[in-house]
């Protein structure tokens, strides 16, 4: 044993400690929201980093009250934030995804009119070199762009786990052949206080909302390499190095009955990252418990421009980098992360949010739908029924007027709830219902426009305009 004062009764303090103890805490619920954005050439060639090295500029200089936060390696801006509200516009895992990641706040006005006013000003500076931004889960010209990491601690990082799937010959697992898929996919997440008392109906219910989820937003359409599923973001996940230990990716499979249950299926997940005097090191996914059963560890880090070996020895403090990719995670800050939906259209960027914060105290009227939905009944547990509702064709064993129903109740759950806060926001929620009158979804859309022969340009100008 590496130290044997590391039980597993510490470990399991030590999960409560750092997910649990400010869900405790009597306090505003606030919403977090953060909106990932594929950049795109519309020469049709790699983004051009210089570009944005100067985009980024220019917006630091137009809002002064946005301050540096991360520096690469090789000096150049990747993270501002705004020292007045805590938003941060920074580039996701490589310089061909932009990421607006806004402070928490009481309602969804707010926050819109700042994304908004954020969004215009860098899509018009990357207009001025003929780039653009567009609200499309999956960059529609990736092909072109060069798929390098951030040169950053972090990102080197997970790049560098992502690409050794090699290493895991052993598993019988399948690996897809995306391991850069960080650099073009995107995402809408959403983080929600959620107090202590309602941490477990909240998982096990919205688990439950998964497929619908997939029905109404799918938007990540990997054009070319395969287009028979509209939500493709879910197998780049569930078939990467991510995926090695499934308990880190997807849903639960489980209904939990109680905050120890929940606490053991944290205690269950791999660990693959941690951090030693300021330096990532990354080494082969494995069980938490695996890893603090270790003497050593050897793993990776990155200096001077190559991967070096170092070995280490586990610490407690180590379960900070315990990182899960579910689709609802339980965070370091106290909140659920609602993190299963694609980026929608721009102008749609809210509805994610508006859907969730809706339903959130809706819970008891949820699990009755869910209860009386045939859907739910006949022979699919939620994973199997998300997994066929991301598909672009839709089984025809599946009653798709029960399905679409059972949507328009969920819809109509969260605009109540919305009503109920007496701000207006269930204006929101106006593109979703549009999606389940019309049966459709963003990802379907893209595709039925290319069938119809509307050119991807044009869809990439729809998909980003305000």
């Amino acid at each position: 044993m590496v130290d044997d004062a590391i039980t597993d009764e510490m470990i399991r303090e030590k999960i409560c400690q750092m997910f649990l103890e400010s869900t405790k805490k009597s306090k505003k619920e606030y919403i977090g929201i953060e909106i990932e954005v594929p950049i795109i050439n519309l020469n049709k060639e790699a983004v051009d980093f210089d570009i944005v090295h100067r985009v980024t500029e220019s917006f630091k200089n137009h809002f002064n009250s946005f301050e540096v936060e991360g520096i690469d390696y090789d000096g150049n801006v990747y993270a501002l934030r705004n020292r007045e509200n805590d938003d941060v516009v920074c580039y996701d895992c490589s310089y061909n995804n932009i990421e607006f990641a806004m402070g928490k706040e009481e309602d969804l006005f707010t926050i819109n009119e700042r994304f908004s006013e954020y969004y215009s000003f860098i899509k018009e500076e990357f207009e001025r070199h003929n780039h653009t931004l567009s609200g499309m889960g999956i960059n529609p010209y990736r092909k072109y762009n060069n798929e390098i990491p951030i040169p950053s601690e972090r990102y080197l990082m997970l790049y560098n786990h992502l690409k050794s799937a090699d290493n895991y010959s052993d598993s019988l697992m399948y690996f897809h052949d995306y391991p850069g898929y960080g650099m073009f996919s995107s995402a809408s997440q959403v983080q929600l206080d959620v107090p202590y008392d309602d941490l477990i109906e909240n998982i096990n219910v919205f688990s439950k909302l998964e497929p619908i989820k997939a029905l109404i937003f799918s938007n990540s359409v990997l054009l070319e390499d395969n287009e028979d599923y509209v939500c493709f973001r879910d197998n780049l996940w569930e078939y990467s190095t991510h995926g090695i230990n499934p308990h880190n990716i997807g849903m639960y499979d489980i209904e939990f009955d109680s905050i120890q249950e929940l606490v053991s299926y944290l205690e269950s997940l791999n660990i693959y990252c941690v951090m030693r005097d300021g330096i990532y090191i990354n080494f082969p996914s494995m069980p938490l418990k695996d890893y603090f059963n270790s003497d050593s560890i050897v793993g990776e880090c990155y200096c001077k421009g190559s991967y070096r070996n170092i070995e280490f020895k586990p610490s407690l403090d180590d379960i900070e980098y315990l990182r899960a990719f579910k689709f609802i995670n339980l965070t370091f800050r106290g909140t659920l992360e609602y993190r299963s939906v694609c980026t929608q259209p721009i102008k749609d960027s809210m509805s994610v949010a508006a859907f969730h914060v809706g339903l959130k105290n809706k819970t008891n009227e949820l699990e009755k739908l869910f209860f009386y939905a045939p859907v739910f009944h006949d022979c699919y547990n939620s994973t199997e029924l998300r997994k066929l509702l991301i598909r672009t064709e839709i089984p025809s064993s599946i009653d798709k007027d029960e399905l679409y129903g059972l949507a328009r109740d969920v819809l109509d759950l969260a605009k109540d709830g919305l009503k109920e806060r007496g701000l207006g926001e269930e204006i929101f929620l106006e593109s979703l219902y549009k999606n389940v009158n019309e049966r459709t979804n963003p990802g379907k859309r893209i595709l039925d426009s290319l069938k119809e022969g509307i050119s991807l340009e044009k869809i990439i100008k729809d998909y980003g305009d305000l």
